[in-house]
C-alpha cells in the first residue's frame, strides 16, 4: 500500500484538476488499491463534493507526496534504512507497526523494497495499458465524427468532454440497495429518426447513479457552449442496459413486498417516446410486441417462483391480475371491451372501482395473454399505439388473495407522456382536458410519493383519479414504490429530457428530507394550510378539492392561481359531466316504462265503455312525472353546457402564462 501510494493518507489533503480546469485543495477520504485511485472531498457553495482520482493525476499535481524511485540493489550490497517513501525511521525487524489503520510485517528491509519496485512497475504497466486503450477509444471516436453533421461544434465539445471521464457503469455485480422509495433513470439508444436527422446524443451516464445532460448553450457574443447539468440518483441505466437489468434494480426487490402482506408500485414515467412502454410492456418490432421482456411479465414471472418457495406455499395464495387505463380522469377495464368503470369511496373510505374484472392466472403465460389482451384493447382505433399510450395512463396490477382476502398487491403503471401536461391552453378541448388531468395527476403522484416517504398523516389521493384508485398504495408501513424515469438522448429532447430529470429529482429530494421528518408535521398542521387555501383562492370546500388545494399550493411554483383555477373547473366538469350520463341512463330507463305505462292506456281505450276519468288521471300523472324528470336532466344539461364555456374561458385566462412542463 506504501510503495502504490506513496506518502497519500486519508485526511491529508491535495492539489485537484476539475474538469473546467480549475486546480484546488481537497481532502483525501479513501484509497482504493484494486482500482490505483484516491477519494477527494471539498467544500463549495456550502455543499460537499468529491470525486475520485487515479493516483497518476495526483501525483501530476503533487509530486512530494508521490513513491520514490528506487534502486535495485545487488545482493553483496548491504541494505540501506528504510525507504523514505513511506517515512517511517528506524523500525525494529519482525516488529508489527501501524501506519494509516493498516498493519503492516517488516520482514526485511530488502524485501520491502523489492515489493514496492514490483508494486510500481505493476502501476507504471496499468497506466501504459489504460494510456493506450484511450488514445485508441479517442482515435476511433474521432473516425466515427461526421464533418456534415449540422451541430458538428457541439459534437466535438461533447467528444471532448467524455474523453476526460472516467466510466464505471452499474454492472449486475453491483449491490442491490434496499429502498422504501426508489428513483432511477434510464436512457435509450438513439433511434433510426434522429440518426436519420443527424441529432446528438446528449446524455452521459458515466457511473451507476449519475446523468449528465450537454445541453447546448450560446452567449451573447454567439459563442456556443456547453452547460454539463449533473443528476444523481438510485440508480443510472444507460443505452445498453436491458430490460432485465432495468428490473433487476428496480421491480425486482419489490416483489418479495407483496408477499409480506405489503403493496407495491413501479411507475415508467417520461415523454412520448422515451421508452416507458418497451421498459413495461416488452420489446416491439414494428406493430408486434413482445411481451416476455417486459416488467410486467418479469414481476409476474417472480411471483410465480416466490410461490413455490416453502415459506410462502403454505400460505396458499391465489394470483389475480387486472388491467386497466386512466383517461382524460376516466377509467376503462382493459379486460372487458374497455368498459368505463367508476371509483367510489365506501364507507370506511376504501377506494373501489366498481365493476373492475379481477383474472384469475395460473402462470406466467396466463399473464402474457392478459397484457395481449389488454394492449389490443388499448390500441384499438388508433393509427398509432405510441400517440394512444401518450394520452393514458396504463395500470397493470398483480393481486394476491388469501381465502379471498387481499394479501398484497403490486402495481405497474406506464404513465401518459410528461409533456402532454403542458397543453392545458390548447385551443381544442380534449386536448385540454388531457393536457389538464396528466398535469394534475404527476403532480399528484409526486406529493404522495413524498408523503410516503415522510409518513405524513394526509395525502392528497383525491386530487387525481390515478392517485385515487392507487391510494392503498401510499398508506401503511409496508408500502414500498420505485419510479423509472425514461429519457430520449436527443438533443431536440434536450428541453423534455431535463424536465423529466428535474420532476424525478424533486421526487428523490423531497422523500428523503430530513427537516420536514424532524419537524413532526401533523394533521392539525395541514388543516390550517386548507384555511389558509380557502381563504386564498375563495373555493367551497370538499374532500376533492381540499386534496386539489393542497397540491396547488405545495406545488405553487408550477401552479398560478389561473391554473388552480382551471384545474378547480376541469374538476367540476368531469364531476358534472358523469352527473349527467347518470342521469340521462336513468331517464332513458323511465321513459321505456312510460311507454309501457302509455301503451297500456292507450289499449285501455279502444274497449267501448273505458273509464274516461281514470284515463285522463294516469296520463296525467305520466305526464307530470316526466316533465318533473325531463325539467330536471334539461336544468343539469344547462348548466353543464355553462361549465363548459366557463372551462374555454378559464383555459384562456392561463394562455399568456403556459404553465411550466412537468
Amino acid at each position: 500500500m506504501a510503495a502504490l501510494f506513496g506518502k497519500i493518507q486519508i485526511g491529508i489533503y491535495v492539489e485537484i484538476k476539475r474538469s473546467d480546469g480549475r486546480i484546488h485543495q481537497a481532502m483525501v477520504t479513501s484509497l482504493n488499491e484494486d482500482n490505483e485511485c484516491v477519494t477527494v472531498e471539498w467544500i463549495e457553495n456550502g455543499d460537499t463534493k468529491g470525486k475520485e482520482i487515479d493516483l497518476e493525476s495526483v501525483f501530476a499535481l503533487n509530486p512530494d507526496v508521490a513513491p520514490e524511485e528506487e534502486i535495485p540493489q545487488s545482493p553483496e550490497t548491504p541494505p540501506p534504512p528504510v525507504s523514505s517513501a513511506i517515512k517511517i525511521n528506524k523500525i525494529p525487524q519482525n516488529k508489527v507497526f501501524c501506519f494509516q489503520c493498516q498493519s503492516f510485517l517488516c520482514v526485511s528491509a530488502a524485501r520491502r523494497k523489492s515489493n514496492c519496485v514490483k508494486e510500481v512497475e505493476k502501476l507504471q504497466e496499468k497506466r501504459e495499458k489504460r494510456r493506450l486503450q484511450q488514445q485508441e477509444l479517442r482515435e476511433k471516436r474521432a473516425q466515427e465524427l461526421d464533418a456534415t453533421t449540422p451541430n458538428y461544434e457541439i459534437m466535438c465539445m461533447i467528444r471532448d468532454f467524455r474523453a476526460s471521464l472516467d466510466y464505471r457503469p452499474l454492472t449486475t455485480a453491483d449491490l442491490i440497495e434496499d429502498h422504501r422509495i426508489c428513483v432511477c433513470v434510464r436512457t435509450r439508444p438513439l433511434n433510426k429518426k434522429e440518426l436519420t436527422m443527424k441529432d446528438l446524443d446528449v446524455i452521459t451516464i458515466p457511473s451507476k447513479d449519475v446523468v449528465m445532460v450537454h445541453e447546448p448553450k450560446q452567449k451573447v457574443d454567439l459563442t456556443r457552449y456547453l452547460e454539463n447539468q449533473t443528476f444523481r440518483f438510485d440508480y443510472a441505466f444507460d443505452d445498453t442496459s436491458t430490460n432485465e437489468m432495468v428490473y433487476r434494480f428496480t421491480a425486482r426487490p419489490l416483489v418479495e413486498t407483496i408477499f409480506e402482506r405489503g403493496m407495491a408500485t413501479c411507475f415508467a414515467y417520461g415523454q412520448t417516446g422515451s421508452g416507458k412502454t418497451h421498459t413495461m410492456g416488452g420489446d416491439f418490432s414494428g406493430k408486434n410486441q413482445d411481451c416476455s421482456k417486459g416488467i410486467y411479465a418479469l414481476a409476474a414471472r417472480d411471483v410465480f417462483l416466490m410461490l413455490k418457495k416453502p415459506n410462502y406455499k403454505k400460505l396458499d395464495l391465489q394470483v389475480y391480475a387486472t388491467f386497466f387505463e386512466i383517461y382524460s380522469g376516466k377509467v376503462f377495464d382493459l379486460l372487458n371491451r374497455k368498459a368505463k368503470l367508476r371509483v367510489l369511496e365506501d364507507g370506511k373510505q376504501q377506494v373501489q372501482v366498481v365493476g373492475l374484472q379481477e383474472r384469475d392466472v395460473k402462470c406466467t403465460e396466463d399473464v402474457l395473454k392478459l397484457i395481449e389482451m389488454g394492449n389490443s384493447c388499448r390500441t384499438s382505433g388508433q393509427t398509432s399505439a405510441n400517440a394512444h399510450s401518450s394520452r393514458s395512463h396504463a395500470v397493470f396490477q398483480i393481486i394476491l388473495r388469501r381465502r379471498g382476502k387481499m394479501h398484497g398487491k403490486f402495481s405497474l403503471i406506464d404513465l401518459a407522456g410528461n409533456e402532454r401536461g403542458a397543453d392545458t391552453s390548447s385551443a381544442d378541448r380534449q386536448t385540454r382536458l388531457e393536457g389538464a388531468e396528466i398535469n394534475k395527476s404527476l403532480l399528484a403522484l409526486k406529493e404522495c410519493i413524498r408523503a410516503l416517504g415522510r409518513n405524513k398523516p394526509h395525502t392528497p389521493f383525491r386530487a387525481s383519479k390515478l392517485t385515487q384508485v392507487l391510494r392503498d398504495s401510499f398508506i401503511g408501513e409496508n408500502s414500498r414504490t420505485c419510479m423509472i424515469a425514461t429519457i430520449s438522448p436527443g438533443m431536440a429532447s434536450c428541453e423534455n429530457t431535463l424536465n423529466t430529470l428535474r420532476y424525478a429529482n424533486r421526487v428523490k429530494e423531497l422523500s428523503i428530507d430530513p427537516i420536514a421528518v424532524m419537524e413532526g408535521r401533523s394533521a392539525g398542521h395541514s388543516v390550517s394550510q386548507l384555511d389558509v387555501l380557502e381563504a386564498q383562492w375563495g373555493v367551497g370546500s370538499s374532500p376533492q378539492r381540499d386534496d386539489l388545494k393542497l397540491l396547488c399550493e405545495q406545488n405553487e411554483e408550477e401552479v398560478s392561481p389561473q391554473l388552480f383555477n382551471f384545474h378547480e373547473v376541469v374538476s367540476q366538469l368531469v364531476e358534472m359531466e358523469e352527473q349527467v350520463l347518470e342521469d340521462h341512463r336513468a331517464v332513458f330507463q323511465e321513459s321505456i316504462r312510460w311507454l309501457e305505462d302509455e301503451k297500456v292506456l292507450l289499449e285501455m281505450t279502444e274497449e267501448v265503455d273505458y273509464d274516461v276519468e281514470s284515463y285522463a288521471t294516469q296520463l296525467e300523472q305520466i305526464l307530470d312525472q316526466k316533465i318533473d324528470v325531463l325539467t330536471e336532466l334539461r336544468d343539469k344539461v344547462k348548466s353543464f353546457r355553462s361549465a363548459l364555456q366557463e372551462e374555454e374561458q378559464a383555459s384562456k385566462q392561463i394562455n399568456p402564462k403556459r404553465p411550466r412542463a412537468l
